[in-house]
């Protein structure tokens, strides 16, 4: 029995790149999801900003959301 190095070294690659990636992006989630406005003085100001952090937020969460179907796919398929 021999073992292909090179294909062991690409699928530890690809995990290791995948998951430290999407760890990134659910991160940045939940970064996104924390912001808050700076108080009642800075609401107005703030409101576009806190509301583009939450879509970002989202668009992260639906990502891995994404990634994560797409692995489950591979598996089961």
């Amino acid at each position: 029995m021999s073992i292909d190095w090179h294909a062991l070294g690409t699928v530890f690659a690809v995990t290791l790149l995948s998951t430290v990636g999407l760890v990134g992006i659910f991160t940045l989630g939940i970064l996104g999801m924390s912001r808050r406005g700076g108080g009642e003085s800075a609401a107005p100001a703030r409101g576009g900003a806190v509301a583009l952090g939450r879509t970002g937020a989202c668009l992260c969460f639906a990502a891995c959301a994404a990634a994560v179907a797409y692995g489950i796919s591979l598996i089961a398929g």
